[in-house]
């Protein structure tokens, strides 16, 4: 659970911080009849309620309570994929600043969220539950367009009234419902707000699924892609009666909302032959499948029973593969796999699993060498260069994996995960002083900042008799103590 001991003094980022959790989301679905309200327009008047800026920090802030409590799902193929994916969408989107930061929740229902600063959530439920590629991006392209149309900022617009009293309770409870995926922890906030924030959440949803739809052909997806995957939802919400998923709360679904989509797929019959699906999303599916069911002979059978009604099937052969590896039968994972990179002799994700299957079954010199051979092919890949770091540390050659993690820092200095992994290496190395301050690093970005003030300060004490070190890590102490302080309202 998330606990907020105190909220900055400012009043009006306090609505700020409000409103970005009413974006986040809205909690029920609203009576038939729509509201008539007027959205306000894009421009100035948005930028002047609530800047970029002042979005990115609150997005920041969100980053770090997710960090901190929310279990995420850590696979570099699944995580490259998504963000290639969002990256890719984006060039087809109204979004100006394509700086994302993308989550992925480590839960089996189906959610996604979009926030302020640029961040994407998903769950691992919606690559469950959505069967497609085509399916899939039309969720992340309403998410987009969420990004694109500030509806964010646009609520801020109309909610200057709300009190930093009702901003308390409903910031603890909203983020409550968003990382314990439990909507009725959402009922601890006042009815008004409920209200204004679902009447408002039912005209943007609409914007959104009219932006993300031309988002989504623009993109080369087939059109009805969006059609599908909102009866997939609806399917789900006649089955889970009384307590459905918190995007079905969130996004409700309605008769009209999938007749719409269809509606507006009709409208483009000619580019209905665009692309529903890929090979690398079929994978990535598959390897959630394997990763989500606990126990692994249930995915062998299923993939097994998938395998004979298509011996085509490309996905539950990977799946197969994936599943026996889980449980050590290394030869027939090796057998499988080998059997689609026959057939897609180039493809990343299916020769980087070879690799991880040749790494766990301690064949170090061949996973090393394959995974060679396709970072020259692909440098810096980011899943290749992660598996060549933990061969290479396993094999006791902890700087040359220091140096890989450090590489991949310089993009993705925010990734608590690298930070983590890094100590880790440093520790197998004997690297001390590294491994407290990477630490260090890594319960900044959950926001524990004093334990990353411990962490450093075991570090200054190894470092006495070396100035240089010894003052970079007595300014990170200062610098981490002002984060604690302005956390404590001081």
């Amino acid at each position: 659970m998330l606990v907020f001991k105190k909220i900055y003094k400012n009043i009006d980022f306090a609505k700020y911080i409000l409103l970005a959790v009413i974006f986040l989301i809205s909690l029920t679905t609203i009576a038939d009849e729509k509201p008539k309200i007027e959205l306000p327009e894009l421009g100035d008047r948005v930028s002047g309620a609530v800047s970029e800026y002042q979005e990115q920090l609150i997005g920041n802030q969100f980053l770090t309570q997710v960090y901190a409590q929310a279990p995420l799902v850590t696979d570099p193929l699944t995580f490259e994929y998504t963000e290639l994916l969002i990256y890719k969408l984006s060039e087809t989107s109204n979004v100006k600043n394509r700086d994302f930061k993308v989550l992925i929740i480590d839960d089996n229902s189906l959610n996604a969220f979009a926030a302020p600063g640029g961040i994407i959530g998903v769950n691992r439920g919606l690559f469950l539950y959505a069967e497609t590629e085509g399916q899939f991006a039309s969720v992340m392209t309403h998410e987009l367009a969420h990004l694109s149309q500030r509806h964010f900022a646009r609520n801020v617009l109309r909610s200057k009234d709300t009190s930093l009293a009702s901003a308390l309770v409903m910031i603890s409870s909203i983020a409550v419902a968003l990382i314990s995926n439990n909507p009725n922890a959402i009922a601890a906030g006042p009815a008004l707000l409920q209200q204004q924030s679902l009447r408002y959440s039912r005209l943007f949803e609409k914007e959104a699924d009219r932006v993300g739809f031309q988002n989504l052909i623009n993109a080369g997806y087939k059109p009805s892609s969006m059609g599908e995957m909102f009866e997939i939802m609806n399917d789900i919400r006649r089955l889970s009666g009384e307590l459905p998923p918190e995007f079905l709360l969130t996004h409700p679904i309605t008769s009209s909302r999938v007749s719409d989509a269809f509606s507006s797929a009709d409208q483009y019959p000619d580019l209905e032959n665009q692309k529903s699906d890929s090979l690398d999303y079929s994978l990535i599916r598959a390897r959630l499948m394997v990763q989500a069911e606990q126990i692994p002979q249930n995915s062998i059978r299923y993939f097994e029973a998938e395998n004979i009604k298509n011996m085509n099937n490309d996905m539950a052969l990977y799946g197969l593969s994936l599943a026996q590896k889980k449980i050590g039968a290394f030869d027939k994972s090796l057998n499988n796999i080998n059997k689609l990179i026959s057939k897609y002799p180039k493809n990343l994700i299916l020769n980087t699993t070879k690799a991880e299957i040749l790494f766990e079954s301690n064949n170090i010199s061949a996973a090393l060498n394959l995974t060679d051979t396709f970072l020259d092919i692909s440098p810096r890949n980011y899943p290749l260069s992660l598996l060549k770091a933990n061969i290479l540390s396993s094999n006791n050659r902890h700087i040359e994996s220091e140096e890989i993690i450090r590489d991949l820092l310089l993009k993705k200095n925010d990734d608590p995960n690298l930070w983590l992994l890094l100590s880790e290496i440093q520790r197998d190395g004997k690297n001390i002083v590294g491994f407290y301050q990477s630490k260090a690093e890594y319960f900044i970005l959950l926001g524990q900042y004093e334990e990353a003030i411990s962490q450093l300060e075991f570090a200054l004490k190894l470092t006495k008799n070396n100035f240089q070190a010894n003052e970079r890590i007595l300014t990170k102490i200062i610098d981490t103590q002002k984060k604690l302080n302005k956390s404590r309202g001081l």
